[in-house]
């Protein structure tokens, strides 16, 4: 197992960043004069109450159907609502409940985030998976995606002995410091496929590589850790963490591989974006920070929040914490953007994904509301994007993206949450004006 980053380390690359972004002009991100792109349909409204079957939209996966690009379908995570899968025009095709717990008083199964894997080799000939965190049992869930089955195209695959991820026994997977964001990859180099997965309140990341049993099931074995700083010094010489409830680190859940190189963006809520060799060998390097970082805040019990202090001017300016769900676009021509959701003012930042022109910020944009159709993304988790030709629905590909705040869902007097399809073309036009 890896030895976590040192926070010397870690601090060092820090500072420099810091300096970096107080250069940056105030007017680098204007929220308010971004873009605005709109949904083109949007899924059924998911209700997080008994009613609605614990059901809460988190994260999105795009899965294109090479043979028949219309039949393509998007996988999403309901927390405690499973699975839910969706055609090209956002209607429901398959529900999957997640797993409940081992006993009667033990945590149910709840998926986190989602993300697929291309031609893994199994006995049976090579499949296409989409792969869960289920926060609720510390574990994997895997699940094999057959087109020839439109009605019920994914089936468990999950190996039965597939280990907890981060805890030790039941009593610790009840505590939920547990399987929580996601990211797979497919190391070109080897051919070996792995999942990095990361732990709820905590910084820890953990890499997996997964590995296909004789019957044809799929299971996993840890690799190597790596924690990313829970306390960074700041250019007065002070200390800072983020403000958090006694006992929580600031966590990670938003992450997204780059095929091309193998680099993980991985997206700590309060703090910022880290990229770091997927492999989890290298020193995480902070390519932006949120606008809170650095800002002093004091947790009230009564209340249960944070009492922010006053601003000292250290943070980035494109990105309202959490930031949440990282998603990639590859262009034909190599070049293409790092999308990230700016969960605090309703936005999206994108970034060059290209290294060599160190992930330069390139512009935002909003998913607003339609005058008679879907409404806009609000409080955005998850987000998935596709720059491939989905038919003829979505020629120049697909942006899906989750809404915290759904409102034809909620007109019902509930809470609701659902996903938003967006054609992608309208984004990449809106990022290149």
């Amino acid at each position: 197992m890896a030895r976590p980053l040192p926070r010397s380390l870690a601090v060092s690359v820090l500072t420099a960043s810091l300096a970096l972004t107080a250069a940056l002009p105030a007017s680098a991100h204007d929220g308010d004069a971004l873009p605005t792109v709109l949904p083109r349909v949007e899924t059924p409204a998911l209700h997080d109450d008994e009613a609605g079957g614990n059901a809460d939209a988190d994260d999105p996966a795009i899965w294109r159907n090479a043979a028949d690009p219309d039949a393509s379908l998007v996988v999403a995570t309901a927390k405690e609502g499973g699975l839910r899968v969706y055609d090209l025009d956002a209607r429901l095709v398959q529900s999957i409940a997640a797993p409940t717990g081992p006993g009667a008083d033990d945590a149910p199964g709840r998926f986190n985030n989602v993300d697929l894997v291309h031609g893994l080799k199994l006995p049976t000939g090579r499949a296409d998976l989409a792969v869960t965190t289920d926060r609720g049992n510390d574990r994997l869930r895997v699940y094999r995606i057959d087109p020839r089955s439109p009605g019920r195209p994914l089936t468990d695959v999950t190996d039965a002995a597939a280990a907890p991820i981060f805890s030790a026994d039941q009593a610790e997977i009840n505590e939920q410091r547990t399987a929580y964001g996601l990211a797979t990859w497919t190391d070109r180099a080897s051919g070996r496929t792995y999942a990095l997965v990361s732990q709820r309140e905590r910084t820890r990341i953990a890499l997996l590589e997964l590995t296909a049993t004789a019957g044809g099931r799929v299971g996993y074995r840890k690799v190597r850790t790596l924690s990313l700083p829970s306390s960074f010094r700041l250019p007065n010489g002070t200390s800072w963490s983020p403000c958090a409830e006694p006992g929580e680190l600031p966590q990670v859940e938003g992450m997204v591989v780059d095929p091309a190189n193998g680099t993980l963006y991985a997206g700590q809520e309060d703090v910022g974006i880290w990229r770091v060799p997927a492999a989890l060998t290298g020193t995480p390097q902070l390519i932006d920070e949120v606008r809170e970082y650095g800002v002093p805040g004091t947790y009230d019990e009564a209340t249960e929040e944070c009492v922010s202090g006053s601003d000292p001017g250290y943070g980035g300016t494109r990105l309202s914490a959490d930031v949440e769900g990282l998603t990639l676009v590859h262009e034909a021509d190599g070049d293409g953007y790092l999308l990230a959701s700016s969960q605090g003012d309703d936005t999206f930042a994108a970034y060059d994904r290209e290294l060599g022109d160190d992930n330069e910020y390139e512009g935002g944009f909003r998913v607003g509301a339609t005058t008679t159709g879907p409404d806009g993304s609000e409080e955005c988790d998850g987000a998935a994007a596709l720059d491939a030709p989905l038919g003829s629905r979505y020629p120049h590909g697909l942006l899906v993206v989750q809404d915290g705040h759904d409102d034809t869902g909620e007109a019902e007097g509930r809470s609701a949450t659902n996903f938003k399809f967006v054609d992608l073309g309208q984004v990449l036009t809106a990022l290149d004006d």
